[in-house]
């Protein structure tokens, strides 16, 4: 049986109506009465996990799911061992670099060398500085990274932005993008090669969807 990771919070919704628009029902996810953690499509066909959008490419590349949804920027943070197969073209958003309002800095090179720098994304901060040979330290914060700057823990974030409204509310201001990000379609390297449970046909109702 083809089994699927589907990623919890902003993708889940745009997830299940791209899998719906090809006969795989698990719209049981958008239940807020339901608990499961793993269903089955009505037609027998598939199996969905529910999980943490950052555990989407550990259960896929471990080969607990063939395919999986991802945010881009989940990718390039946690660059994992999955075949990276298509752009779905939604959940639009974007990482960068923000500061106070009231900060001098208007770009990332203007930031004082071993400058403190609060990120979930720490692999991707340190690429960009690394970039830049600025040296500084990442302070990696899994929560509401918005607190680094407001409480004079860092002079800087790097974190998701998608509307702008949350920075807004903080007092910060966006000095820089890193990159774009939008949800991609990611599968297992041997189950993709091998074609197990249908996968490739599964791929081509996807990627024939109009978006």
């Amino acid at each position: 049986m083809l089994t699927i990771a589907l990623p919890k919070g902003a993708l889940l919704r745009d997830s299940i109506q791209r899998f719906q628009a090809i006969g795989l029902d698990f719209s049981a996810f958008l239940d807020p009465q339901n608990r499961q953690l793993q269903i089955i499509d009505p037609t027998g066909t598939a199996k969905a996990l529910l999980v943490r959008t950052h555990d989407v490419p550990v259960y896929v590349e471990y080969g607990q799911a063939q395919l999986g949804v991802v945010g881009y920027d989940v990718l390039l943070e946690k660059s994992p061992s999955v075949a990276h197969l298509s752009d779905l073209q939604f959940g639009q958003c974007r990482l960068s670099v923000a500061v106070p309002e009231a900060s001098p800095y208007r770009r990332s090179i203007d930031l004082p060398p071993h400058s403190k720098v609060a990120s979930k994304f720490v692999h991707c901060a340190q690429e960009h500085f690394r970039r830049l040979d600025l040296p500084v330290e990442i302070v990696p914060l899994y929560g509401s990274v918005e607190l680094g700057p407001i409480t004079g823990m860092s002079e800087a974030i790097v974190d998701l932005v998608s509307t702008g409204r949350t920075l807004k509310e903080n007092g910060l201001i966006e000095i820089e993008v890193l990159f774009e990000s939008t949800a991609r379609l990611i599968a297992h390297p041997l189950s993709y090669r091998l074609n197990g449970d249908r996968l490739h046909h599964w791929l081509h109702c996807l990627r024939s969807l109009k978006t």
